[in-house]
């Protein structure tokens, strides 16, 4: 079994992030989670893309970070009111809570959601143009960790179902170069929530 693992920058990016992020989407049902959470390469899969979802997180919260002492916007708090009038989506992982966790849905939302927060990263990349370097590496590894995914329930032979490709979220807009910092904020923010349910997800069906 071969796993994509955090990316280096290169010329191909472009091309890369084509082939992995624009494939068909899959929506996964099958085996029961108990048969999935004693397959060895299941559990050598959870292990590895724990330490990639780690290596995002860390990735966001730099660009977070940029976005602080860049634009001294740090403080969630206090821009709530501006984020009342923006239209800045949030991803759906409803299915990753222990209370109504339900592994293949879940697995099937993670991938969904990293692809609403890959075209919204264009945002970061234009309020940040000296860090693009970073937003395209983030980019790239967000593709792998959902190629890992799609790759691991194909192996296991598990159902798919292809999401339509005309249903792709927008890029973001916004009225006033303040209203685009602060999306770019709250972007990063609602992405790292993302990916601290998603990580609390792998580890939940790791420790089984």
């Amino acid at each position: 079994m071969c796993f994509l693992t955090p990316a280096v920058p290169t010329g191909g990016l472009a091309l890369l992030l084509a082939v992995l992020l624009w494939a068909p989407w899959w929506a996964l049902h099958g085996a029961p989670l108990t048969e999935l959470s004693g397959d060895q390469d299941f559990q050598l899969f959870l292990q590895r893309n724990l330490e990639f979802t780690r290596k995002i997180r860390g990735d966001v919260a730099a660009l977070q970070r940029l976005v602080c002492d860049t634009l001294q916007l740090c403080k969630e708090d206090e821009l709530l009111l501006v984020r009342q009038d923006l239209d800045i989506a949030q991803a759906p992982l409803e299915q990753c809570h222990k209370r109504t966790f339900q592994a293949e849905t879940c697995f099937s939302q993670i991938r969904a959601g990293l692809r609403v927060y890959h075209g919204s990263l264009a945002t970061i990349r234009a309020l940040l143009p000296g860090h693009a370097g970073l937003v395209d590496t983030l980019q790239l590894d967000m593709a792998n960790l959902s190629s890992n995914i799609q790759q691991q329930m194909e192996d296991l032979g598990l159902a798919t179902v292809t999401y339509p490709t005309e249903n792709q979220d927008p890029v973001p807009t916004f009225s006033s170069q303040f209203h685009h910092q602060v999306g770019g904020f709250f972007i990063l923010a609602n992405f790292q929530r993302f990916l601290e349910t998603a990580y609390r997800a792998l580890r939940h069906l790791a420790s089984l």
